[in-house]
């Protein structure tokens, strides 16, 4: 038979996906097709090369393992299949020279970035920019992102990360709060109010919670499990805003709201640092392209500011 492997692409990305699951069942969720049709690939793949590639346990489901001649040329594998997506990602940029790709979190794309953006665009009127906010967390070298904030402790692979804040966790609540019934100028204040409890930090075990805070200033009496649960630091800061509450907020998310006198911060000589910081993000490698370059150089320039 001719040497044609590009033909037997789909074969081969079927293979490396088994490969990884060492499965026929989540490699064909991942592709979009059947087990059957995963399994089908690669027995025509090792027809066509002669080669086992799995050794096979019977099922359901089959239980693969890799040969050792398999398990000596994945490597070589994913790597192709890597300078395949970076080729496509070229032919991208390419046609999308003029447009920055910038992935965040919402919260972080709602109460920071967007209030910033334009002097981006008004500093590099040659560059549009295009907001993908979303909680999920990209995958660069299969996006057409080009640079992201990441919320955490700095270190993921396939990128290359620059801290740009740090943040803390404090008391806030809406003004109106303070001119009620039970003002609040200590701690032990916040049994009269409904306590708004963030839950988007979920992969953080020390992230502070109500429990946690009241425990470490001392305060006894206020029952820390109750009020209003959020998943969305967005909503947690909209409901604090209309007066529903008191919330435990992070600095960078409400640092406009308080500059515009929108939120008040409750007790300021207590303060809960964190461990995670906001990070740039993008692709590694010395040919970073001038868009990344400059949204970088921007955005760092804007994070000193905040400081």
């Amino acid at each position: 038979m001719p040497d044609q492997p590009l033909a037997y692409l789909n074969a081969l990305r079927a293979f490396e996906a088994a490969a990884r699951h060492l499965s026929y069942a989540p490699a064909a969720a991942e592709l979009g097709v059947t087990p059957a049709a995963v399994g089908q690939q690669v027995r025509a793949l090792e027809a066509w090369l002669g080669v086992s590639l799995f050794r096979r346990s019977p099922g359901p489901p089959v239980r693969l393992a890799l040969t050792e001649e398999a398990q000596a040329a994945l490597p070589d594998l994913r790597e192709g299949f890597d300078r395949l997506a970076q080729g496509l990602r070229r032919l991208r940029e390419a046609k999308a020279g003029g447009i920055v790709t910038v992935t965040s979190s919402p919260a972080f794309a709602a109460k920071w970035l967007l209030a910033r953006i334009d002097r981006f665009r008004a500093a590099h009127p040659q560059l549009d920019v295009r907001l993908d906010a979303t909680d999920r967390l990209v995958d660069f070298a299969m996006s057409d992102a080009d640079v992201g904030i990441r919320y955490g402790g700095g270190s993921w692979p396939g990128v290359e990360a620059t801290l740009l804040m740090r943040e803390e966790v404090f008391p806030v609540c809406s003004p109106r709060l303070l001119a009620g019934p039970h003002p609040l100028e200590r701690p032990g204040d916040l049994r009269h109010h409904t306590l708004v409890h963030d839950a988007a930090i979920r992969f953080d075990a020390d992230f502070p919670t109500w429990q946690s805070w009241l425990a470490a200033v001392g305060v006894q009496g206020v029952d820390a499990g109750r009020g209003i649960t959020i998943n969305s630091s967005i909503a947690v800061v909209q409901a604090v805003l209309e007066g529903q509450g008191v919330a435990l907020a992070r600095s960078v998310v409400v640092a406009d709201d308080l500059r515009a006198g929108r939120l008040v911060r409750l007790f300021p000589d207590v303060s809960t640092p964190l461990r995670w910081g906001y990070h740039l993000v993008h692709r590694p490698g010395a040919a970073t392209p001038g868009k990344v370059a400059a949204f970088k150089g921007w955005i760092i320039a804007e994070a000193k500011g905040e400081g």
